[in-house]
């Protein structure tokens, strides 16, 4: 992974934030650009199919095997209170590899325990990113 992916994710949210007409959705091709870079290997979905716990927006897989997921919420969301929300309770207590996100916090969890968590930016009341 380059730096310059990541300058180019975070310049693609800026652009579309700046129309002030992008929602969550408006966001997922971008951020499935960012998760390709990882891993050329690997296949992003969004929007998949619906499984036991719920609609995941992302699944990430190797070959025919899941290895995870992205839950994303709006730029600039309260994440605290996406956690605490009865749709990730479904996802952590099923989803082993699982990432929540506001496209700029990144949140990890492992088997339903939070692993870490890195901030590419954050967002100013004039919908500026201010890289972190």
């Amino acid at each position: 992974m380059t730096h310059s992916a990541f300058t180019s994710y975070l310049h693609a949210l800026q652009q579309k934030l700046a129309t002030g007409d992008a929602t969550e959705r408006s966001h997922y091709g971008t951020l499935e650009i960012l998760l390709a870079a990882f891993d050329p290997d690997c296949v992003i979905v969004n929007e998949p199919r619906r499984i036991a716990c719920g609609t995941p927006d992302f699944i990430i897989s190797r070959g025919q095997a899941p290895v995870g997921y992205v839950e994303a919420k709006d730029v600039g969301a309260n994440l605290d209170a996406a956690e605490r929300s009865e749709q990730m309770d479904r996802y952590l207590d099923s989803l082993n590899n699982l990432i929540l996100t506001d496209y700029l916090e990144f949140r990890w969890f492992v088997e339903g325990e939070h692993r870490e968590t890195v901030r590419l930016g954050t967002l100013t009341r004039d919908d500026e990113i201010r890289r972190a």
